[in-house]
């Protein structure tokens, strides 16, 4: 019986400071500028140990609204970031939780995104190829 918790590991080298890469992922309105079809005015993050934060993808075609959310679990301003992540309804205890690590490297900045507790994988279509993207999106918001 396989009792391992499913995760996956995406890893980016951004030519931006680190300090850049931090605001673009915990300041509002640089969120809305990368995290795709999330307009600014869904975007509500309260960034400290505890805080929660809530965004809404819409999908652009069907108009589909795609609420998501969580708490902050730990917060390392321009190092490290951890979040539980998915319906905002749902358990902390029961959401996976993303932890981005950020290492800064001359101009540029190593950035480690893990999420722990969902089992995605390249050409799944779905959670982590959308984490591709939106992660690529990221790169070029940041200076890439």
């Amino acid at each position: 019986m396989n009792t391992s918790t499913p995760e996956f590991t995406i890893s980016r080298t951004l030519h931006a400071h680190r300090d850049q890469v931090w605001r673009a992922w915990t300041t509002e309105k640089e969120l809305a500028g990368w995290l795709p079809s999330t307009p600014l005015e869904t975007i509500a993050f309260d960034v400290r140990e505890g805080g929660h934060y809530r965004y809404t993808m819409i999908n652009s075609e069907t108009g589909e609204e795609y609420p998501t959310g969580g708490v902050f679990l730990e917060v390392v301003p321009c190092e490290r970031l951890v979040f539980t992540w998915g319906n905002p309804q749902d358990p902390v205890e029961s959401s996976p939780v993303i932890t981005l690590t950020l290492a800064e490297d001359g101009d540029r900045t190593e950035m480690t995104f893990h999420m722990r507790g969902f089992a995605g994988h390249p050409g799944d279509g779905y959670v982590y190829d959308g984490w591709v993207d939106a992660l690529a999106d990221l790169a070029k918001h940041v200076g890439d």
